[in-house]
């Protein structure tokens, strides 16, 4: 704890001391630490802190370490600053996030002081999620996607997702030749001019959802690249990171009703006005498009990785031929 962290962390919070309790997580490639605090003299007892700190040397777990990796991690993290400090307080309860407290930065140090989501009930952390968590989470994203429809994402990412094409040249340069990485652009291009966008959060795994102990109630986490995009890009991020191949196709149509049901929901309560039934028919057909995109950048920087598989193939090809027929 540095003279700049503790004098930051006092003054955003209002206390007179605080005391280190736990490391929840250290940061992709040793760029810092979330940790969980005590406070002394403030308005509540604990709170979690996202601390970054810049490395002279990043170690990427994948060999990553380029000059562009290491400044895309630095907007990301003023990209989440922003986020927390312009956007957060924006959420209610259906798309729950942690409070907001306060963010610093100083000398290659950001500071995200945030509320403790255990102490506010949403304690429990899920490795493997049932269908119904899987639809909760899923509500979560209707309701956030409901919630920015339309907003401009200033002060964050153009484009929202970790993947993005634009910001991925070196995963995209490694890509075997042939038509996934031809049609790249194209998939991109078809995301990017769906008639309606939102904000996505950019990396809705289920490792980034806290649950309440009952399971009926998430809040999200982890939001360094929310940015502009469809929302097809969180459900198929979301859906592949819960289930393995045998399961993509099995539960692929009552997932996608789960999430539009809660989506036309969503837009109808919250009086947004944008006709939700259109809003289904432009989104429901790029969901296979969302995969792919997600698919090419996976190929490109992890060509083992467990996510590959079957199912992500078949999709890719029909929206490959797809897309190769548009073009004759």
């Amino acid at each position: 704890m540095n003279d700049y962290f503790q004098t930051a962390v006092l003054s955003l919070t209002g206390a007179s001391s605080l005391t280190y309790i736990e490391e929840i997580q250290s940061l992709w490639s040793g760029y810092g630490a979330i940790s969980r605090y005590g406070l002394d003299g403030a308005d509540r007892e604990r709170v979690v802190i996202k601390h970054v700190k810049l490395p002279d040397q990043s170690c990427h777990p994948q060999g990553w370490n380029t000059d562009l990796s290491h400044q895309r991690k630095i907007k990301s993290y003023q990209v989440e600053s922003a986020w927390y400090r312009d956007y957060s307080e924006i959420c209610d309860s259906d798309c729950r996030v942690p409070e907001c407290i306060g963010v610093d930065s100083n000398d290659g140090e950001f500071l995200m002081v945030l509320e403790d989501l255990d102490a506010s009930g949403y304690s429990r952390r899920v490795v493997s999620a049932t269908l119904d968590e899987m639809k909760v989470c899923l509500n979560w994203l209707a309701n956030f996607h409901a919630r920015f429809m339309g907003a401009l994402p200033t002060s964050l990412w153009e484009v929202g997702t970790y993947w993005h094409l634009d910001t991925r040249p070196d995963e995209f340069d490694v890509l075997d030749e042939g038509p996934l990485k031809a049609m790249a652009s194209s998939i991109d291009e078809r995301l990017r001019a769906s008639s309606f966008q939102t904000l996505v959060h950019g990396d809705a795994k289920l490792a980034n959802f806290c649950f309440s102990e009952n399971s009926r109630r998430v809040a999200a986490v982890d939001f360094q690249y929310v940015g502009g995009g469809c929302g097809m890009k969180d459900v198929a991020y979301f859906i592949g990171s819960c289930l393995h191949e045998e399961d993509c196709e099995r539960y692929e149509s009552v997932l996608l009703d789960s999430y539009f049901d809660n989506l036309r929901s969503a837009l109808i309560s919250r009086n947004v006005e944008v006709d939700p039934y259109a809003v289904e028919r432009a989104w429901r057909p790029l969901f296979p498009v969302a995969w792919t995109d997600f698919h090419r950048f996976l190929k490109g920087w992890s060509p083992g990785h467990w996510k590959i598989h079957g199912y992500s193939e078949r999709l890719s090809r029909h929206v490959l031929n797809q897309f190769s027929q548009l073009k004759e």
